[in-house]
């Protein structure tokens, strides 16, 4: 069995969008209800906090938006946050308390939990990244696969399989997980807590938290 509950990943408390977890067995299974929960959340948030510059966009007053970002709605910016110049957020997106969405970083789909750091020339699509993730220069998250067929979740180290459903899947990272430079994560690919990936990386599947991944074949318990 591949355990990647969602409670074995992500701290909870550490994002606005902590309802639309409950029930969720596994996080993927949010994915679907993204763009629905932004907007009923966006809807509730308080405008003496909250700014509504145009329909179904929500920002945090005390966050910094540069001028050449485009945001698109359904989509929460959340207190002390910041995107840089020339993101491109393509609507039902959250981006947590004091993330970092730097330049020319584009999003879709996706929840970004309190601490995230995707800083440069990174592309997440139907998504999760745990409360201080972060992602290297360059990293991707790929979310469909080549024969468009749905996506499953193997683990990188027995094989097991668990289908999910899901045509559109990019990545979970887990909290506090650490992902080099130009890597590339598979459709699919569920990282634990606490993990550390090599710089220009191909990964895919699940990999248990605090696990350093050198490659496919060299996946190492981290001290």
């Amino acid at each position: 069995m591949i355990k990647c509950n969602t409670k074995d990943l992500l701290d909870l408390e550490k994002t606005i969008a902590r309802d639309v977890f409950d029930g969720a067995e596994f996080p993927w299974e949010v994915l679907p209800k993204i763009k629905d929960f932004v907007v009923k959340l966006g809807e509730s948030l308080d405008p003496e906090k909250f700014d509504n510059p145009q329909e179904n966009v929500w920002i945090a007053k005390s966050a910094k938006v540069f001028p050449s970002a485009y945001i698109a709605g359904p989509c929460i910016i959340d207190e002390n946050a910041e995107v840089r110049h020339c993101a491109f957020i393509r609507g039902s997106a959250i981006v947590g308390k004091n993330a970092v969405v730097g330049n020319s970083v584009e999003l879709k789909n996706c929840i970004l939990f309190d601490n995230v750091q995707v800083p440069h020339y990174n592309y997440v699509g139907d998504s999760v990244l745990g409360y201080k993730a972060h992602l290297g220069a360059g990293t991707l998250t790929s979310n469909v696969k080549s024969d468009k067929t749905n996506v499953v979740v193997k683990h990188a180290a027995t094989k097991t399989a668990m289908e999910t459903g899901l045509r559109k899947f990019g990545a979970i990272v887990g909290d506090n997980t650490e992902v080099g430079c130009n890597t590339v994560l598979c459709p699919g690919t569920v990282l634990g807590r606490e993990c550390i990936v090599y710089p220009v990386s191909r990964v895919r599947g699940f990999v248990d938290s605090r696990r350093i991944f050198k490659d496919a074949e060299h996946i190492i318990e981290r001290k």
